[in-house]
């Protein structure tokens, strides 16, 4: 048998990897990593990718999240949570988070509790940057010369 004919492991890959493929018309469905990994994943990607005040923030809600989704036993709830962690984890990994809005058919979706929880995170946000440009403001004032 001629070894351009033998099956070989690099070759069932390529051609499970060429098969998925849309050739560009549309992704290919996304293989969800498990809870650890992925949970471990946003946690490096908030210190590699954001500054500090926004990574402090930003760790604590990924482990709230977490802990609260610990017991959570509807398989289509755990999908839907790890797709959208991870999408997230995609999104400040690539830095094309920045000053995007929030999808209205997400919001739409989302229950009471859940938008509660938004308006959370974004009083929390808000307060940080009062904070942030309070400080700015006075180290900027006190660090001018007198004349």
């Amino acid at each position: 048998m001629s070894s351009a004919f033998r099956v070989t492991s690099r070759r069932l890959y390529a051609a499970a990897l060429n098969s998925s493929k849309d050739h560009g018309m549309t992704p290919g469905p996304m293989a969800l990593l498990p809870p650890i990994y992925l949970y471990r994943r946003l946690l490096r990607a908030h210190r590699k990718y954001l500054p500090q005040e926004m990574r402090l923030l930003g760790d604590e809600y990924v482990k709230a999240e977490f802990r609260a989704h610990r017991s959570v036993d509807n398989p289509a709830h755990l999908i839907g949570f790890l797709t959208e962690w991870q999408l997230y984890a995609q999104k400040i990994e690539g830095n094309s988070w920045v000053g995007e809005k929030l999808d209205k058919g997400k919001v739409e979706k989302m229950s009471d509790e859940q938008i509660g929880q938004l308006y959370e995170l974004m009083q929390a946000i808000q307060k940080r940057g009062t904070e942030e440009d309070l400080v700015d403001g006075d180290g900027g004032e006190s660090g001018q010369k007198q004349q």
